[in-house]
């Protein structure tokens, strides 16, 4: 079964990593939001672990890079917010045991 273009902008944003946590943007629990429309363009709403985030704008460069590289993706549009603020509950069961929280 061919994976759908959401699938497929999720694997290329598991190749990102926050430089301070051996962990990927997805499995952090960074990306709030993903949708694909209809004319294959892709609206990502994802937040950073602080304010005060020293990557704070190679992150979202970075997310918006990756997911254009995606084939079949038409555009991209990131969108950064800190509302609801990140929190260490929003991690997955993989981030957690990545770093040794489970």
């Amino acid at each position: 079964m061919e994976e759908n273009l959401r699938d497929k902008v999720v694997e290329a944003l598991k190749t990102i990593y926050d430089p301070e946590i051996p962990v990927d943007v997805w499995e952090l629990g960074l990306i709030y939001e993903l949708t694909v429309y209809p004319v294959n363009n892709v609206f990502i709403r994802m937040t950073l672990t602080s304010p005060a985030c020293p990557s704070a704008e190679v992150i979202p460069s970075e997310v918006e890079t990756k997911a254009k590289e995606v084939e079949g993706v038409n555009e991209v549009t990131v969108e950064l917010t800190f509302d609801p603020p990140y929190t260490m509950e929003m991690m997955s069961e993989v981030a957690k045991l990545e770093l040794g929280f489970l």
